[in-house]
């Protein structure tokens, strides 16, 4: 099994034959027994302004498997590569109806893609537009037009993550993480994603790459159905039967709930069905809109500027002893914050970027957790008390803007938008004192945490940044609970998964969390 020899450190300016070699040397092994290698990962350490260099991870593959095994055993620095390989257990047992799933973001997606590579023929109901027609949707939104609630940001083909960053990191260490990542080279995206510490495909070359997935699955039979939105189903003796979407009624074998996080309809009809949930904690905040270049300046010191540095980015955080904290998320280098209702009468931001990053702005969520000591201990008492915030910042903003301040002018109690920054929000924005849209605990830590992170980065603390208001969908305020298999507590083949389900936050852990739940299907029926 090949080896990851790690901690291979390099200059900037190191090339890839330099970076492999230096590894090879410290294997102690002959040159002419490795039969292949190539650079695994590579991060960048900035920790040290004077010393900047990258970290790389190295694969190998020996010809002795003997001494493959006598590296990883003798030092933490070698490890056996994970293999991405499925190899699913599949049943015998026949079952009525088709597994349908409800949703086609990441968990929907690499659900139904996996159902369909081992012989299945999933029926994936999506309440949004394909992603043509929902482009079109979100974009007449961000120009002043109307909103689509049925397929805007959150709703339509590939999910909430289709307009954001495209990120493709994950704090989860599971080997189906390499297999997502190959999955998405193999439908289009850039071979960097495979070796990248922080891979992301960028909004633009994920929209291709989703319909290139889809199309694939329809060639192995599947069926992907949008504006259908499930909004019911009969169940008996325990077990779904048969689900109904837009006029329709489909027998079903299993249902897959991939709704993702703002599925709150969904949410409501699970409630009125008895389906047991839970409320859980999530977080609420602002977006931070600063200068990319001091995004840049603020972590690479003099090195700014330097062609064979990354686009900077940042994750912060604070904790205070009462366990309260406030972090950043979601940041979008070269980015913008984008309007992101789903809801009518609402405001909603979420942040994006494109895969060259070229921007001049930078943009982050600011986010404070809360949870259900916070805003009530019913299922959907967190949902409710993010959708009051959107409603309070629609009014804030006199409807169509986005209300905001300079971070300055948030802290001193006096909004403004005095700043050589220009706000990127598409649909404008205009100075509104954010103690009216958030309860008095949120904003007061906003503001230590904003005083602590200015501590840390230089680019926090000049008064200029753009905060934009309210980031309410940093992930699900529900967990639709469910079993070590898999299923709900409350219907055996009924299955929640991905970020709406509260299983997973991101695409990656919610594309994962997709595949486990095929793999549990595929244990349970065959084709």
């Amino acid at each position: 099994m090949p080896v990851i020899i790690n901690q291979i450190k390099s200059p900037l300016d190191a090339s890839e034959a330099e970076i492999i070699e230096k590894a090879v040397r410290l294997t102690g092994v002959n040159r002419s027994d490795i039969i292949s290698a190539q650079i695994h990962k590579t991060s960048l350490d900035a920790r040290k302004q004077n010393d900047i260099c990258f970290v790389h991870s190295v694969y190998i593959s020996l010809a002795d498997a003997d001494e493959e095994k006598r590296l990883c055993e003798g030092s933490s620095r070698f490890s056996y590569a994970v293999q991405s390989e499925l190899k699913p257990k599949i049943s015998r047992v026949k079952k009525e109806g088709r597994v349908c799933i409800a949703g086609f973001g990441p968990a929907g997606i690499f659900c139904g893609l996996v159902l369909a590579q081992n012989g299945y023929r999933p029926l994936i109901l999506e309440k949004g537009e394909d992603i043509d027609s929902r482009t079109r949707s979100v974009y007449t939104y961000w120009s002043g037009g109307s909103l689509n609630t049925s397929s805007n940001v959150q709703f339509g083909e590939g999910g909430a993550g289709t307009f954001s960053d495209g990120k493709l990191t994950t704090r989860i260490k599971d080997p189906l993480c390499r297999y997502v990542l190959e999955q998405f080279v193999r439908f289009g995206a850039p071979e960097e994603i495979l070796t990248r510490a922080k891979p992301h495909i960028g909004t633009d070359k994920l929209r291709s790459i989703i319909k290139n997935i889809r199309r694939h699955i329809i060639s192995l039979g599947g069926e992907v159905r949008f504006s259908s939105e499930v909004n019911g189903f009969l169940s008996d003796s325990g077990r779904i039967v048969s689900v109904s979407f837009g006029g329709e009624i489909a027998e079903c074998s299993a249902l897959v709930l991939a709704t993702g996080h703002s599925a709150r309809d969904t949410f409501e009809m699970l409630f009125r069905k008895q389906i047991f949930m839970e409320p859980k904690p999530f977080s609420v905040g602002v977006r931070i809109e600063h200068f990319q270049a001091d995004v840049e300046k603020s972590l690479y010191g003099k090195s700014a500027g330097n062609p064979l540095l990354p686009k900077g980015e940042y994750q912060l955080s604070y904790r205070r002893k009462d366990g309260r904290a406030a972090y950043t998320f979601c940041m979008c280098p070269g980015g913008t914050v984008v309007p992101a209702a789903s809801e009518e009468y609402t405001v909603v931001t979420n942040g994006m970027s494109e895969h060259a990053r070229n921007g001049a702005n930078a943009n982050s969520a600011v986010a404070v957790s809360v949870t259900p000591a916070d805003f009530g201990s019913a299922p959907l008492d967190g949902m409710y008390f993010a959708r009051q915030i959107e409603r309070n910042a629609f009014n804030a903003g006199g409807g169509l803007k986005a209300p905001a301040s300079t971070v300055r002018g948030f802290i001193d109690g006096r909004p403004n938008l005095d700043t050589p920054i220009d706000p990127s929000y598409a649909r404008g924005v205009t100075p509104c004192e954010f103690r009216s849209i958030f309860p008095e605990f949120i904003t007061d830590m906003l503001i230590e945490g904003l005083g602590n992170f200015a501590g840390k980065m230089k680019c926090f603390g000049d008064g200029n940044a753009v905060l934009t208001a309210p980031e309410t969908r940093t992930s699900s305020p529900v967990r639709i609970t469910r079993t070590e298999r898999l299923n709900s507590v409350s219907i055996e083949n009924l299955f929640p998964c991905g970020e709406g389900a509260g299983y997973a936050g991101g695409i990656m852990s919610a594309a994962v969390d997709g595949i486990k739940t095929a793999l549990e299907i595929m244990k349970r029926q065959a084709p």
